[in-house]
C-alpha cells in the first residue's frame, strides 16, 4: 500500500519516527513530495532555528533512507479541496498512485472528493493499531526503539503509553501497553 505522508504526521517526531518503523517493517511504501518535506521545516522553524536546523537534518536523513519515497509534485489543475492550501497533497497523491493520504487533518480531505481520485483517508493513530493488530510484536519492538531513543535524548525515563498520546497516537499507545 502506497501512503502519501501529510507534513503534519512528519512532524512531530514520534510521529514521523512510529510511522517510518512501521514502514521498515513492512506496513506501507511511504510517498512524500518535496514541498511537504519544507512544510514540516516551516513548521518546526516556528519553533525555534535550532528546531528548523535539526528538521533539515532529518529531512536529509529520511531521503537518504527511503530514496524512492520523494514523488514529484502533480499537476493541481482542477482540483479543489476546502482548504486550498492542501490541494498540492492530493495532486502529490495522485501524481505518485497513492491509495491514501495519511493526515491528522481530517476535515481538509474529504472522503468523497478523495474518493473520485482513487484514495482515502486514514489518521495515523487508526492506520498504527490495526498494523498493530495484525503484527503485534513487531510494533513492540518498534514502541520499545521508540521509548529508548526518547529517554537518550531527554536523559530521563519516559512512559511510552503517554508519550504517544502526547504524540496523537492515543490508541495506539493503549494498544501496546494492554495487549499480550
Amino acid at each position: 500500500m502506497r501512503i502519501l505522508l501529510d507534513a503534519c504526521v512528519l512532524y512531530p517526531t514520534i510521529m514521523r519516527e512510529t510511522l517510518l518503523r512501521a514502514a521498515k517493517i513492512g506496513a506501507f511504501e511511504p510517498l512524500w513530495s518535496a514541498r511537504i518535506l519544507e512544510e514540516w521545516r516551516r513548521a518546526a522553524a516556528k519553533h525555534s532555528v535550532q528546531q528548523a536546523q535539526i528538521a533539515g537534518v532529518e529531512i536529509a536523513l529520511i531521503r537518504a533512507s527511503w530514496p524512492n519515497a520523494e514523488i514529484a509534485a502533480g499537476n493541481p489543475d482542477g482540483l479543489w479541496l476546502p482548504d486550498e492550501n492542501d490541494i498540492h497533497v492530493l495532486a502529490s497523491a495522485i501524481h505518485g498512485n497513492a491509495d491514501v493520504i495519511m493526515t491528522l487533518n481530517l476535515k481538509d480531505f474529504p472522503t468523497r472528493i478523495l474518493s473520485s481520485h482513487g484514495i482515502i483517508r486514514r489518521d495515523p493513530d487508526s492506520f498504527l493499531v490495526e498494523f498493530a493488530r495484525e503484527n503485534p510484536s513487531e510494533m513492540k519492538r518498534v514502541a520499545r526503539d521508540i521509548q529508548q531513543a526518547a529517554e537518550q535524548h531527554s536523559g530521563e525515563p519516559k512512559d511510552i503509553r503517554k508519550l504517544l498520546k502526547r504524540t496523537r497516537l492515543p490508541r495506539l499507545g493503549k494498544f501496546l501497553t494492554t495487549e499480550v
